[in-house]
């Protein structure tokens, strides 16, 4: 049986997880609005993985004999001056993520459940990964400046993105 403590940070982790979800999804509908179909791919991808993400915790909270307990998801921006701003945002996002895992690791370690620690390793890699993401689409806008060609050439680069869902050892 899992730590209620340790159960009550994973429930609301399962909510930013959800609202990650949302708010890339809210991104893609943005990027949908304004014809750039290959940043509205990319972000939908974004979308799936934060839902796996999400249920990563679930499943693990049911299999640990915990209780999930979901909660409203916050409403997303639906606004952006500019798709650098949008991955501006994805990328302090992903840090804000980054710094919530971290907080579970350091509760899981301080409450010794070493089983929920092992988990979170995965998470904590998974995060890696995510900032890495979206600080590169940052970097590319960045590096365009005013060249607007940029813009398409990297939005057909961004619909090369494809969602592949984890295996069971990630």
């Amino acid at each position: 049986m899992i730590k209620e403590k340790i159960q009550d940070a994973l429930n609301e982790q399962i909510n930013a997880e959800l609202y990650s979800s949302y708010l890339y999804l809210s991104m893609s509908a943005y990027f949908e609005s304004i014809n750039l179909k290959g940043f509205a791919s990319w972000m939908r991808v974004q979308t799936q993985e934060e839902l796996v993400h999400a249920m990563k915790f679930y499943d693990y909270l049911i299999e640990r004999g915990g209780k999930v307990v979901l909660s409203s998801i916050e409403s997303p921006p639906t606004e952006w001056p500019s798709p650098l701003a949008i991955f501006e945002n994805a990328y302090q996002h992903e840090q804000k993520v980054t710094g919530l895992i971290n907080e579970l690791v350091d509760l899981a370690i301080a409450e010794k459940d070493h089983a929920t620690n092992i988990i979170l390793q995965w998470f904590v890699s998974e995060q890696v990964e995510e900032e890495a993401s979206a600080d590169e689409v940052v970097q590319k806008i960045k590096l365009m400046g005013d060249a607007r060609g940029g813009i398409f050439m990297l939005d057909r680069e961004l619909a090369q993105r494809v969602f592949t869902p984890p295996t069971a050892t990630q």
